[in-house]
């Protein structure tokens, strides 16, 4: 009976939008696929993938750093992790965009670059996103590198495996049950988080949607796109997210994906 119910409120809801007269619908299906919204879409989606690849990569780093013996690595990674995961991002992209009242200048013996001209919105935006993704990765690479059992790395150790053979082999297939399913909900989640970027005019499909309704008001049809671009491109992530789970995931942990909720 209340599924029943849900469903009938979401229908009521849909046909109340749906037949609404402040909304040309029109308008949604002309500036879908126009061609200032598609540009939006491929900056959003090589921003996020830009992103991503980035805060991976440097969340390894600063994993292992976490995780190792040397005290002064332990710090350092403690450091960037507290710094980068507590301030809020909007601060970092402002902090990034505006670096050059700080920084005006970089020298590189009788070469001097204008900083102001080198940051630009996009380098700013890449910069804040990146290295908040890495502080996240960082955490969520850290848990699933120490969920692994230290007993087995003894072992492998007993068995003349290297540290390289037994990182790639034995520890990393096992963390990485634990590791894939946030990674995917991180990738998601920058996904949403890149709208931000249009605080400092950064050409991404916010921002691009917003240059049209300036011209001519259409603020909620142009609104009504970018949320359905985003809805679009979160369903295919969180789809291969299931997939890719259903691939690497053993059976009894394959809770995270995308139609699993619906079993």
């Amino acid at each position: 009976m209340i599924a029943i119910a849900v469903i009938m409120l979401l229908l009521f809801l849909g046909h109340l939008v749906g037949r609404s007269q402040s909304v040309q619908w029109e308008e949604v299906r002309h500036y879908l696929f126009h061609p200032t919204i598609l540009q939006g879409v491929r900056l959003t989606l090589m921003l996020t993938v830009a992103a991503m690849i980035f805060g991976i990569c440097l969340g390894c780093v600063f994993a292992a750093m976490a995780i190792s013996q040397v005290v002064v690595l332990k710090i350092l990674s403690a450091l960037f992790i507290w710094l980068f995961r507590g301030v809020p991002l909007i601060v970092q992209i402002f902090f990034w965009f505006n670096i050059a009242l700080f920084v005006p200048e970089l020298s590189f013996g009788t070469m001097t670059l204008s900083v102001n001209t080198l940051v630009t919105p996009a380098l700013a935006g890449f910069l804040a996103l990146a290295l908040h993704e890495a502080a996240n990765m960082a955490e969520v690479i850290r848990g699933g590198l120490q969920s692994v059992d230290p007993g087995q790395s003894e072992a492998a150790a007993s068995l003349g495996f290297t540290r390289a053979q037994t990182l790639r082999l034995i520890i990393m297939p096992q963390a990485a049950r634990i590791i894939i399913p946030p990674t995917g909900n991180q990738t998601i989640g920058m996904l949403k988080a890149s709208a931000i970027v249009s605080v400092i005019g950064m050409n991404d499909l916010l921002t691009q949607a917003q240059h049209i309704y300036a011209q001519n008001f259409l603020v909620i049809e142009l609104l009504i796109v970018a949320s359905l671009w985003y809805l679009a491109i979160t369903t295919l992530a969180s789809i291969a997210q299931y997939f890719l789970e259903q691939r690497i995931l053993p059976k009894n942990e394959r809770a995270s994906g995308f139609f699993a909720r619906f079993r």
